[in-house]
């Protein structure tokens, strides 16, 4: 059985990622693809577990960074062993809420982490499980932090990610612009300020060619 397409989403906070990995999947069941809906941090038992020590916990609020890295990344481990290989191994499309490309933007780059002892560890926690694409949706930060506040929950319960000052999430989009620049191949960047309905087709269109470039090379 051909291995399945293991396709992430990327972005800050608010830009509208999570909205697409909805209307992805939902496209691609229309046509009759296996799907397999996934996230990060979570996904598993023990991988939400540990989503709740990171964003909710009321002891989070004393993590280190080289803590909240190792926490993402055991997440992640168990996340590819678990379902995403086994997944992919049985033909499944694959699409991740989020992959290792935020640990190498908000752990590596907006915490200031080591990159090279961030780069080690994501090797060691995905194995061979490397997108074939990687979606990154950008959007400026300031619209994306008032999407952010806008959506949801009281201010006292948003979770600790939601709670970083304005230049934290400056750091995190323009990061995610230069690995972009420098993984064109894989990582393609979404303009997310248009209408829900453009980005998807925008998307699509990206998902459609990765598809008729694999059936013409089977």
């Amino acid at each position: 059985m051909r291995r399945g397409l293991l396709i992430t989403f990327e972005g800050s906070e608010g830009c509208g990622k999570s909205t697409q990995v909805e209307r992805l999947a939902a496209r691609l069941k229309k046509q009759g693809t296996p799907v397999l809906v996934t996230r990060e941090p979570g996904g598993t038992a023990i991988g939400e577990q540990i989503r709740h020590l990171l964003k909710f916990a009321p002891e989070s609020a004393a993590m280190t960074p080289e803590t909240e890295l190792l926490l993402f990344e055991a997440s992640r481990a168990q996340l590819v062993r678990e379902l995403i290989e086994p997944a992919l191994a049985n033909g499944q499309t694959v699409i991740c809420d989020r992959f290792f490309d935020s640990t190498t933007v908000y752990q590596g780059v907006a915490r200031r982490l080591p990159s090279e002892v961030v780069e080690q560890l994501n090797r060691f926690a995905v194995g061979n499980a490397i997108p074939d694409i990687t979606f990154v949706v950008d959007l400026d930060a300031a619209t994306a932090r008032a999407r952010m506040l806008r959506r949801v929950r009281p201010a006292g319960n948003r979770d600790r990610m939601e709670q970083e000052p304005q230049e934290f999430y400056e750091r995190v989009a323009e990061a995610y612009r230069e690995l972009a620049k420098h993984e064109p191949q894989r990582v393609i960047l979404i303009d997310g300020s248009p209408s829900a309905d453009q980005v998807e087709a925008e998307i699509w269109a990206a998902v459609e060619s990765k598809i008729a470039t694999r059936e013409s090379q089977i």
